[in-house]
C-alpha cells in the first residue's frame, strides 16, 4: 500500500469510528505531536483513545493528501455540531504501511485574530 493510501485510510477509519482498524495503521510506538496545544501522544493505544474519546458530533472531510516517498501531508476539515469547524494540517511518516510519526496542527476556523494592519492587503474569507 502506498503511504498516501495509508493516510487516507487513517481518516476514513476515524470517520467510520473504526478504532481497531485505525490502530492497525499505526506502529506500536507511534509518536504524534500537537504543537499548538503543546501535547505529544506516545503509542498506538493512546492515539486511538484520544481520538475515540473526542466528544461526538464531528465528521471528517479530507481536502487533500500529498505524498513524497514515505512523507505524507494531509489537510482535513472537521466540522463539529457544537464546537465549530476545525482544520488540521498533518505531517505523517509511513514505513512499511504503518504510520510511525505525525505532527498535527489543529485550529478552529475564524479564531486566529486578523490584525488591523493587514486589512489593506487581505480579503476576509
Amino acid at each position: 500500500m502506498e503511504p498516501s493510501e495509508t493516510v487516507q485510510l487513517l481518516w476514513d477509519r476515524m470517520q467510520d469510528r473504526d478504532w481497531p482498524g485505525l490502530g492497525r495503521l499505526l506502529a506500536q510506538d507511534v509518536v504524534v505531536e500537537w504543537p499548538v496545544s503543546g501535547e505529544r501522544i506516545l503509542g498506538r493505544d493512546n492515539y486511538v483513545r484520544v481520538n475515540a474519546e473526542y466528544p461526538e458530533g464531528w465528521s471528517i472531510k479530507v481536502l487533500r493528501i500529498v505524498a513524497s516517498g514515505d512523507e505524507v501531508v494531509s489537510e482535513v476539515e472537521v466540522p463539529h455540531d457544537t464546537m465549530g469547524v476545525h482544520r488540521v494540517a498533518s505531517f505523517w511518516t509511513v514505513h512499511n504501511g504503518l504510520i510511525t510519526n505525525g505532527r498535527e496542527y489543529w485550529t478552529e476556523l475564524g479564531t486566529d485574530p486578523s490584525p488591523d494592519w493587514r486589512a489593506p492587503y487581505v480579503e476576509r474569507v
